[in-house]
């Protein structure tokens, strides 16, 4: 089973790139995340501002931004 990954704020590389590991429910504070080097963390959230979704990897280098699924900031740094 493949979760979706989010971008989670990071304070070295501004946006870091996570998988979520278990299905989130509204009312849960924290979101399981999983981060590229393989690290697990309970990350905290509000509902009201849940991080933003990444793009499927098949999106990564698009020259026209306006094909992404997601247009937000750490989509267009990323790419």
């Amino acid at each position: 089973l493949q979760y979706n990954r989010v971008w989670i704020p990071d304070n070295e590389e501004v946006w870091q790139s996570a998988e979520i590991t278990k299905n989130y429910k509204a009312g849960d504070s924290f979101l399981h995340l999983q981060l590229e080097d393989g690290t697990d963390l309970s990350y905290p959230v509000d509902p009201a501002a849940l991080p933003p979704l990444r793009n499927p990897d098949i999106l990564v280098g698009e020259n026209d931004l306006t094909a992404l699924s997601y247009l937000h900031e750490p989509a267009v740094l990323h790419n």
